[in-house]
């Protein structure tokens, strides 16, 4: 009877132990459910807060999908889904599909929003947004060419958020973008007729969200592309050479590099070609 007693008591204890721990757990599910619904409700009420912080994590974590030996300045690139070396070039994997709302999604798609810009002559084109595999390769090391092509009709570069840079011109036969200009979403882009979105101008979410000087892509050259401050100071065509850009150091580069800048006027992202050799894009 007695060795009974000193087995019973010892299983009391347990019990008792056990459940204060499960009472434990379940207070703290809820105190993480409701630090959950306070981070949502906080996020709804400043959308434009929620999209910077959120662009920024992305970019941290960015580094799961950049592999090595591709130098640090590609982790900004933070919609790519894969980013690596291949021979002399860089190759980065983007779908191409923007980040940010726009009343080309379909209107049962969570980031479609009807036009609400500044343009009151906004004629929205047929075409919708799609996503893509899209492949951009370019140069590791990028120089200077000894002998400058022009840009092409299409992707021309890609952008932080994945998406793709188009010239100064509109299709079919390099028309300005006069007419074009007024089918612009509220953050200066649109889709083509195969469902490519794209910026011919200042891609305006990502220099709301990372600033008017940050680096906002590269062109298939390899070369980067800023927005249209530098040190503080409106950059204007003036200031640029003919195929839009200039050379010196840069937050991301130290040691100095060929750049490019957008501006407010025509040509906006490239000038009269690349300053380099040109990779390749597919998709």
């Amino acid at each position: 009877m007695k060795f009974a007693n000193f087995l019973i008591l010892p299983l009391i204890f347990l019990f008792t132990y056990c459940s204060k721990s499960d009472s434990n757990d379940d207070n703290q599910i809820d105190d993480n459910s409701s630090s959950s619904v306070s981070e949502v409700r906080d996020s709804t009420e400043d959308s434009s807060s929620n999209s910077q912080e959120t662009s920024e994590s992305t970019s941290d974590n960015n580094s799961n999908v950049v592999e090595e030996g591709v130098p640090e300045v590609f982790k900004k690139i933070y919609a790519a889904s894969r980013v690596y070396l291949e021979g002399n070039n860089v190759v980065i994997e983007v779908d191409g599909a923007p980040d940010h709302k726009s009343p080309y999604y379909s209107r049962n798609h969570e980031l479609y929003e009807p036009y609400n810009g500044s343009n009151t002559n906004f004629n929205q084109n047929p075409n919708s947004i799609k996503t893509f595999d899209f492949k951009f390769k370019i140069p590791l090391n990028p120089k200077e060419a000894s002998k400058k092509v022009t840009t092409q009709l299409g992707s021309i570069g890609v952008s932080l958020n994945g998406v793709a840079f188009y010239n100064q011109y509109a299709g079919p036969n390099n028309q300005p973008l006069t007419n074009e200009i007024n089918s612009f979403d509220q953050y200066a882009g649109h889709p083509q007729n195969q469902g490519v979105y794209h910026y011919h101008l200042e891609p305006t979410y990502l220099t709301s969200n990372k600033g008017q000087d940050a680096l906002l892509g590269f062109l298939l050259d390899g070369f980067p592309v800023y927005g249209p401050f530098e040190n503080d100071v409106k950059i204007t065509n003036e200031n640029l050479d003919e195929y839009h850009g200039h050379s010196h150091i840069t937050p991301d580069y130290p040691n100095g590099i060929y750049h490019y800048h957008i501006t407010d006027t025509d040509p906006y992202i490239n000038g009269n070609g690349y300053f380099g050799s040109p990779g390749t894009v597919s998709q």
